[in-house]
């Protein structure tokens, strides 16, 4: 009799922890009904909706947590929905903050001063980068009155696969400080305004300044990524005026204080806008700091007897005076004539090949540089929507075959190799990536 009891009392004790153990079971396995629900809701794709699923389930799986045993006073359904409508806010959130769309909405800025006869010049400039940048691209171009309408026209005429990918505004020649024919006689007509940007374009934060003669020979998005590079410091970026001081011009004939041991070259300038106009320059001319507006005329006035490239010279002498400000780009980010003709001295060029062409003195233009005219004639000659191999690569490989005679010809790599691997890349982009790799057979 009481070995029966005893089994009687171990048998209900086991059915007691049967259903303890049932009904704790049920409770914390719901994450599998859990992942119907999101399968339901994301199905299974090759984009960042999948990606952004997986990222959601592995979280889901490093935090149990999270996965609270349901209150008994709240229905199952209504604590599980909530948690289904959680986890889709993430996921939206997710998609959206990974989202490449996303972040090429917000534009690159690039300004350019176009005076006198510079309007086709400025146009092909404008064209280069359109060819090859990936990110939408913000124009702000200061033109004499007499160009404007040629802008206009000229740019209204490009196909719309392209004008998609451009905006532009069009301002008049301006100098908010001094004489505004002294500036604007200073130079090279027009070229002090860019002294002036970071004064005009008040909701600009950063930009980047070219002259009207320079061509992109690779995305503008990779000199743009330079401005993650600066350190708290800097605000701006150029390249060296000559990589050999005993050649170089600065070193040799200033007369007026400059940056570094060759100076720097202002056709290709990057710029942090906001921090240029929060920042106080040290300068020769008074104790404190001046900001930038109110630093311009007084420099002028000072060495204007002085300075023989007019705006150049007087940005050598402001960061002369504030070398932490600067940020230098390696030369093939501006390749000059000077980097060739009197023997190659530009090292990044020749192992990158270059990446921004600056054709000064007008070597577009004449017969003195023909490896710089053959580039800039290619581009300007090719038909938008062609092939770019077709069209533009293969007529600059023949064309610059009559150029191996000349000392900036003899190196056609250096002019070649990085305009090639932007355009592969292009046609990786436009084609392979759209096309999408193929598709496994099930055997």
């Amino acid at each position: 009799m009481r070995l029966h009891c005893k089994i009687v009392v171990i048998a209900i004790c086991f059915g007691v922890f049967l259903l303890l153990y049932f009904f704790g079971g049920n409770a914390t396995d719901e994450p599998p009904i859990k992942e119907v629900e999101k399968d339901k809701h994301f199905p299974p794709s090759s984009g960042i909706g999948k990606i952004a699923s997986e990222n959601v389930a592995k979280q889901s799986r490093k935090e149990p947590q999270k996965q609270v045993r349901p209150n008994r006073k709240e229905p199952k359904i209504t604590n599980r929905g909530g948690n289904v409508s959680a986890k889709l806010r993430q996921k939206s959130e997710l998609g959206r903050s990974d989202s490449k769309f996303t972040r090429a909405e917000d534009p690159m800025h690039l300004a350019v001063v176009a005076c006198g006869n510079r309007l086709d010049e400025t146009l092909t400039m404008v064209k280069s980068a359109l060819l090859f940048s990936i990110k939408k691209i913000k124009f702000h171009i200061f033109a004499e009155q007499d160009l404007t309408g040629h802008f206009e026209k000229g740019l209204s005429q490009w196909p719309a696969p392209l004008s998609s990918k451009f905006q532009y505004t069009l301002y008049p020649i301006t100098f908010s400080v001094g004489n505004a024919e002294e500036w604007k006689r200073l130079f090279k007509p027009c070229a002090a305004q860019r002294l002036f940007l970071p004064v005009i374009l008040k909701d600009v934060d950063s930009l980047l300044y070219v002259d009207t003669d320079v061509l992109f020979l690779r995305p503008m998005d990779d000199i743009w990524a330079f401005l993650k590079a600066f350190n708290g410091t800097q605000l701006a970026a150029m390249a060296p005026e000559h990589e050999i001081p005993k050649i170089g011009w600065y070193s040799r004939f200033a007369r007026h204080p400059f940056y570094g041991v060759t100076g720097v070259n202002s056709g290709v300038m990057l710029m942090n806008l906001t921090r240029i106009r929060s920042t106080l320059f040290k300068n020769s001319m008074i104790a404190s700091g001046l900001s930038w507006e109110d630093l311009l005329h007084p420099l002028y006035q000072k060495y204007k007897n002085h300075i023989t490239w007019g705006d150049q010279d007087l940005l050598n002498i402001i960061f002369h005076y504030n070398p932490e400000c600067l940020y230098i780009f390696p030369c093939q980010w501006n390749y000059r004539p000077d980097h060739c003709m009197y023997g190659s001295n530009c090292k990044g060029a020749e192992e990158e090949g270059v990446s921004i062409l600056h054709g000064n003195r007008g070597v577009y233009h004449d017969d003195k540089q023909p490896a710089f005219k053959v580039v800039y004639d290619a581009i300007h000659e090719y038909p938008f929507g062609e092939n770019m191999f077709q069209s533009l690569f293969y007529p600059l490989q023949t064309k610059f075959l009559d150029t191996v005679n000349t000392l900036c010809g003899r190196i056609p790599q250096v002019f070649l190799k990085q305009i090639e691997k932007t355009m592969k890349a292009v046609f990786e982009q436009k084609v392979i990536r759209h096309i999408g790799p193929p598709h496994r057979q099930h055997r």
